[in-house]
C-alpha cells in the first residue's frame, strides 16, 4: 500500500443486498441473501477475522420482514450495520438463479422498487459523507447502476476527495447491461470510476462486452489510459493478471468441474482486498483472490459454508 494511504482498518462495501431464490431441479427453491458487494463483504469479514480490521455494509433497506431478514443475515456474518439506511414503505429487491449443467448461471430480477436505489438520496440518515469514516471503500458497477444520475455524480466528486485524503477506493465494473439506461451511460460512468479507483478489479469478459475490446491486452491498455495502475484483471481459469506488473501469479489451483460460478468475481475481490489489508503484495493478493474464487465455484450459491 502506498505510504500516502491510511492503513486499512475500517472497510465499507457499498451496494444492494437482495433476497435470493436458488432454483432446484425438483421445482423447489431455497431462500437466501446475496448481492455482489455483500458477497464480497462476507468473504472479507471471514478473511480478516482476528486481524482487528472491521467490515461494514452500506445500503438502504425497508422496514418489512424481508429487510429484517437481510439485516439479521448481515449481522450473522459479523459485518457492521451502522451505516444501513432504513426506509419506510420500501422493500429489498429479489432475484432468482438458475444454473445449467456447466455451472453457468442465469438470473431473473425483481428490483425496480428496491430500497437500495434510494441510498444517499435526501432525506437520509446515512449521507455520502459517512463513507469518509472508512479506510477502504468498495463500489461496483451494480452499486452505481441502480442509483440515480445525481447520486452517481456526487459519488464521483466524493471519490476524488476520498482518495486524495488517504482513503483507498476499490472498484469492480461487474457489468449488468439491464441495470443501465444505455450502454453509453454505462461506459461513461465506468470510465470515470476507473479513473478514480486506487484498486481496479475488472473482469475481462465484462470489459470486453461493454467497451468492445478485442482481448485482454486491449482491456489493460484502455484501463491504463484512464490512469489505472493497480489491481487485477480477472480472467477466469486463465488466472488473474496483475495490472501493475503484467504478471500472473504462479501455483494457481485448477478446478476440474465448476458447480456454480455465482460470486466467483465477488469472492476474488474479497481474497484480494483481504490480502492487501494484511500488507501482502498485489501479486500475492491476486493469488489469494483466485484461490478463494476457485473454492467458491465448487459449491452452490453465492455464500458457501465456512467449513466447506
Amino acid at each position: 500500500m502506498p505510504s500516502s494511504k491510511r492503513p486499512i482498518r475500517k472497510i465499507a462495501c457499498v451496494g444492494e443486498v437482495m433476497i435470493e431464490l436458488i432454483a432446484s431441479a425438483d421445482g423447489t427453491a431455497r431462500l437466501g441473501v446475496a448481492g455482489d458487494t455483500f458477497n464480497t463483504a462476507v468473504y472479507l469479514a471471514r478473511g480478516l477475522r482476528g486481524t482487528g480490521a472491521r467490515v461494514s455494509y452500506v445500503t438502504a433497506l425497508g422496514q418489512d420482514p424481508y429487510s429484517g431478514r437481510i439485516l439479521s443475515a448481515i449481522e450473522s456474518h459479523g459485518i457492521g450495520t451502522e451505516a444501513i439506511e432504513r426506509r419506510a414503505d420500501m422493500m429489498p429487491g429479489l432475484y432468482a438463479i438458475d444454473t445449467d449443467e456447466h455451472g453457468e448461471r442465469s438470473f431473473s430480477y425483481w428490483r425496480s422498487a428496491s430500497a437500495a436505489r434510494t441510498l444517499f438520496s435526501e432525506p437520509c440518515t446515512v449521507p455520502l459523507a459517512r463513507l469518509d469514516e472508512f479506510d477502504l471503500v468498495l463500489l461496483s458497477g451494480i452499486s452505481m447502476a441502480i442509483l440515480p444520475p445525481e447520486v452517481r455524480a456526487a459519488i464521483l466528486d466524493w471519490a476524488e476527495r476520498f482518495s486524495a485524503a488517504g482513503g483507498t477506493l476499490a472498484y469492480d465494473s461487474n457489468h449488468r447491461p439491464r441495470l443501465w439506461e444505455d450502454a453509453d451511460t454505462a461506459r461513461a460512468v465506468n470510465a470515470a470510476m476507473w479513473a478514480r479507483a486506487d484498486i481496479a478489479l475488472p473482469s475481462v469478459d465484462d470489459e470486453m462486452a461493454l467497451y468492445g475490446d478485442a482481448d485482454a491486452d486491449a482491456v489493460v491498455a484502455r484501463l491504463k489510459g484512464y490512469g489505472v495502475s493497480r489491481g487485477a484483471l480477472k480472467r477466469g481459469a486463465e488466472g488473474p493478471l496483475d495490472l501493475a506488473s503484467g504478471a500472473t501469479p504462479e501455483g494457481l489451483p485448477q478446478v476440474e468441474r465448476v458447480i456454480d460460478s455465482t460470486a466467483a468475481g465477488d469472492s476474488f475481490n474479497a481474497g484480494f482486498l483481504a490480502a492487501v489489508a494484511k500488507g501482502r503484495s498485489d501479486l500475492e493478493a491476486a493469488h489469494d483472490g483466485h484461490c478463494l474464487a476457485a473454492k467458491v465455484i465448487c459449491h452452490r450459491g453465492a455464500i458457501i459454508p465456512e467449513e466447506a
